[in-house]
């Protein structure tokens, strides 16, 4: 191959490795695997998500502990713009975030729709790319109450539902053959 192919064909994978990135955030945050959040950044990694601003090990403790309560979330990410500088990323993905949640002035259940952008410093050690610093950006809100009912009644025969890890018809699937190790 050609130094120039060679070249391309390295950009196409670290990019491909980038992406592979966010949906392991997306996944882990989705979840609650902690291993899925955890690959996404690097250990030494930074959030600056809404109020949070700290260490990206300290925002994963606090998002998993907001997930033990086992209520719906879904994040969705597009129009990713890969700027690669040698061992170095900008990279701007725009999320959807769909959650079903406790509503902190009231109590109740509510559903946030949000959408926004990931302004991500990607590094690559080794042959790993990581998030070293993530800045979130706000662009869209919509709070509501959440539907009456219960889920069973309003999912009715859609089966199976999300589920947390290991729960999630996901996970069922990595441990079949030939996935589990």
């Amino acid at each position: 191959m050609t130094q120039n192919l060679e070249e391309k064909l390295q950009a196409l994978l670290d990019r491909e490795a980038i992406r592979e990135a966010m949906y392991a955030y997306c996944r882990g945050i989705d979840r609650g695997d902690e291993a899925a959040l955890r690959s996404a950044y690097w250990e030494d990694g930074t959030d600056r998500h809404g109020a949070y601003n700290g260490s990206a090990s300290g925002f994963i403790e606090k998002a998993l502990q907001s997930r033990s309560s086992g209520l719906r979330m879904i994040h969705q990410v597009s129009n990713i713009s890969i700027v690669l500088e040698a061992r170095h990323a900008a990279v701007e993905s725009y999320f959807q975030a769909f959650q079903h949640d406790t509503d902190p002035a009231t109590g109740g259940l509510r559903e946030t729709f949000l959408c926004g952008r990931y302004a991500d410093r990607f590094e690559k050690r080794g042959d790993e790319w990581r998030i070293a610093a993530r800045t979130v950006i706000y662009d869209w809100m919509k709070e509501a109450p959440a539907p009456e009912g219960d889920e069973a009644t309003r999912f009715g025969v859609r089966a199976p539902q999300g589920q947390m890890k290991p729960d999630d018809a996901w996970y069922a699937l990595l441990r079949q053959q030939p996935f589990a190790k």
